[in-house]
């Protein structure tokens, strides 16, 4: 729970390392917390869709409580959203790369969005399938950040800051 937590503590400090198990350790705590209110948004729905008697009434009970959660779904979001970004560039950091490699994947999105709205706009099948091509490199760049936060990171200091895992002054004398 302790690693859960640490990335809202540096809740806004994108400077320094984080080691993998901080990294994946936020990241499974926020897929638990996604899916517990997944949970409860569907029991609370579904629950006022069925002790309604009149489907009609049902429904509006339904979508009414499914508002609500999608509120405090894009609350929750903006609220993680800083912190998320923050471990991600010092998992980045930690492996001796930039945090700018977050904005990998957003350079062929908005070029396949680009080319792809040109293609319906001049109905060309041949644009619209050069956007979906692009969109291969959007899965390219995705795929290539999940190697970099998977990687082990540089030991000792480098120039993003200490080793996260710890003291490592006499490394160069191990591998000697």
């Amino acid at each position: 729970m302790e690693w859960m937590l640490m990335p809202l503590r540096r809740y806004a400090e994108f400077t320094g390392r984080s080691r993998r198990m901080e990294f994946w350790m936020y990241q499974l705590g926020v897929w638990l917390l996604w899916i517990a209110l997944w949970v409860v948004t569907m029991a609370v729905g579904f629950g006022a869709a069925s002790a309604a008697r009149d489907p009609a009434a049902g429904m509006v009970g339904l979508f009414a409580s499914l508002g609500i959660f999608m509120v405090v779904y894009a609350v929750l979001g903006l609220g993680l959203l800083i912190p998320s970004l923050a471990v991600a560039v010092r998992r980045l950091h930690d492996t001796d790369r930039s945090g700018w490699w977050l904005l990998a994947p957003l350079g062929p999105y908005v070029l396949a969005i680009v080319i792809t709205v040109m293609g319906a706009a001049a109905q060309s099948s041949a644009l619209i399938g050069i956007g979906f091509i692009v969109n291969i490199l959007v899965l390219v760049a995705a795929v290539a950040l999940l190697v970099f936060y998977c990687l082990p990171g540089t030991p000792g200091p480098n120039k993003y800051g200490p080793d996260p895992k710890g003291s490592t002054a006499n490394l160069a004398e191990t591998f000697q």
